[in-house]
């Protein structure tokens, strides 16, 4: 039986994997839970799951949490960063599902990975600001990291059995979003709920939106360069509205690998936990006949240069990711909260990304010094315009 740690448990990824380990207990035990303020699902969570230590963001959070479950033996309710890193490192813990939106899921990842623990790695965030940081400490400490996005879990799936030296080039697909046959004009029009309308995956609003700018896709080539060990030319993106290819694999025989399935964020997560098998009966089976056409077509850059930018984030290197991913989080809440437009989101980006200049980034330190100032830079250039 493995034992879980899951960062993040009542957002969109974490309440997945808590349904898929619920119905599996005899193959799952949690053993540890953290949480932002969502008391009333968490604790459902906790007496459902019965874990030995649970963290929530905030003392006050806490206390309420503590009163809530004040029936439940054995149970250690934390607070805090701190409580999220001691959940992370659970020693307990044979698997961790980092899942935690945001650059706050950076230390508990790496604090997961020093403990050399099987990552299950959700928060984008952890590779695309601290790519480096990450990778070594992984190798240091022996820990394992498996992709839970679909896209890098099935490049993942692909590479099972195969040289990397035999690699040509990876191709990532993305859906396009709700706006992927927008015009400009219309384009600068977008609401916050036009945005938010994606038709094929449900996701938490940070990443629906990214996945309208295509940053999401962006954010996700430079996750596939470090997870992989690719140069950026070697990383390709392809529209595929059918969401039904989750990504492929180039071999430089010419031949090419796909993975491919209905769009079920719990076929990744299922394929994290029971890593290297499987598990029965997780995504309903493709019918092949029933499916029609699957269309492929290049990304546009010119409507939504996002993707572009996270491309030239990578090529630079050092802290120009973190500060990319930095000005990103500040400029989508900026957009949900009708501060900015929808194309103002890359205008934002690009411009706190002129202003930087990056240092190498092979510590935490300079990374979080990153993302701090970018988040900085952002919110005067937003203040500045209103």
């Amino acid at each position: 039986m493995k034992k879980i740690s899951i960062l993040g448990s009542t957002g969109s990824i974490g309440r997945q994997t808590v349904e898929i380990v619920t119905g599996h207990p005899e193959r799952f035990k949690v053993v540890s839970l953290a949480a932002g303020s969502s008391l009333e699902i968490l604790e459902e969570q906790i007496r459902a799951l019965n874990p030995r230590l649970v963290s929530v963001r905030l003392e006050k959070s806490a206390q309420k949490l503590k009163q809530r479950c004040s029936d439940i033996k054995g149970l250690e309710i934390l607070h805090g960063p701190e409580g999220t890193e001691e959940v992370a490192k659970c020693d307990d813990a044979d698997v961790v599902i980092s899942a935690i939106v945001g650059a706050d899921g950076l230390l508990p990842t790496l604090s997961a990975i020093k403990a050399g623990k099987t990552v299950g790695l959700a928060n984008k965030e952890s590779l695309v600001a601290s790519g480096k940081v990450m990778m070594d400490a992984a190798r240091k400490h022996k820990a394992r990291l498996l992709p839970v996005d679909s896209e890098h879990s099935a490049i993942f799936q692909c590479l099972e059995g195969h040289r990397h030296e035999d690699i040509e080039k990876v191709i990532l697909t993305a859906s396009g979003g709700s706006l992927r046959s927008m015009n400009p004009a219309e384009l600068e029009r977008v609401t916050p709920d036009d945005a938010l309308n994606h038709p094929n995956w449900s996701m938490g609003k940070k990443i629906t939106i990214d996945s309208a700018t295509l940053m999401n896709k962006g954010l996700e080539v430079i996750e596939a360069g470090w997870l992989f060990d690719l140069d950026p030319e070697r990383i390709d993106v392809v529209i595929h509205p059918q969401s039904i290819i989750h990504s492929m694999v180039e071999f430089i025989d010419g031949t090419m690998l796909a993975q491919m399935s209905l769009p079920d964020m719990k076929g990744p997560i299922s394929y994290a936990l029971s890593y290297p098998g499987r598990m029965r009966s997780v995504v309903k089976p493709l019918n092949l006949a029933s499916l029609g056409t699957l269309t492929f077509e290049r990304p546009d850059l010119k409507r939504f240069p996002c993707l572009g930018l996270a491309c030239d984030a990578l090529r630079e290197g050092g802290t120009m990711p973190a500060v990319l991913n930095a000005a990103n989080e500040v400029a989508v809440e900026a957009f949900l909260n009708n501060d900015i437009s929808f194309l103002g989101i890359h205008r934002l980006v690009r411009d706190v990304m002129d202003l930087h200049k990056p240092v190498p980034g092979d510590t935490i330190e300079q990374v979080i010094a990153a993302l701090d100032w970018g988040k900085e830079k952002a919110r005067q250039r937003i203040k500045k315009q209103n």
